[in-house]
């Protein structure tokens, strides 16, 4: 597993490229990743703003993209969907009842639309952080397995 920040994140050198230097800086990860273990499976996955670079990322590479793609917390107040439609592998959604940047009815008709395969866990909880609700959120994330 690699995790990293974002340019501008914390002491990472940088600062915010409303996602086309994110991408870039996550596709730079996964090429290293990839070098270093080029027979494993992978995934890729993402939280939030992390979703949306993931989503990106897996929509570029198309058929040298991951096995599966995990978005969780997705915000879809920006009506950024494209990348989501775009990807052709499995999608796997974790989100939160109560998320203030993905509203419960914006998320569902997003992953209604969406074609198989797909998965969708609700997480009971107060907010876009999962708050009250960090063990469910591990749990649901444990459950999904390797590839």
């Amino acid at each position: 597993m690699l995790r990293f920040n974002f340019r501008g994140v914390n002491l990472s050198a940088g600062s915010y490229d409303e996602g086309r230097g994110e991408v870039e800086d996550a596709r730079a990860c996964l090429l290293q990743l990839r070098r270093r273990y080029p027979a494993l499976p992978w995934t890729l996955a993402g939280f939030s703003f992390g979703s949306r670079v993931a989503a990106e990322l897996a929509a570029d590479l198309g058929g040298d993209g991951p096995g599966r793609l995990i978005v969780a917390g997705f915000p879809t107040v920006f009506k950024q969907f494209q990348a989501l439609e775009q990807y052709s592998g499995p999608r796997i959604f974790i989100h939160s009842t109560h998320d203030e940047f993905g509203p419960r009815n914006e998320l569902q008709l997003l992953y209604d639309r969406l074609w198989e395969p797909k998965k969708l866990v609700w997480i009971e909880a107060r907010d876009h952080f999962f708050a009250s609700a960090l063990d469910e959120f591990e749990r649901a994330v444990t459950a999904l397995g390797t590839l």
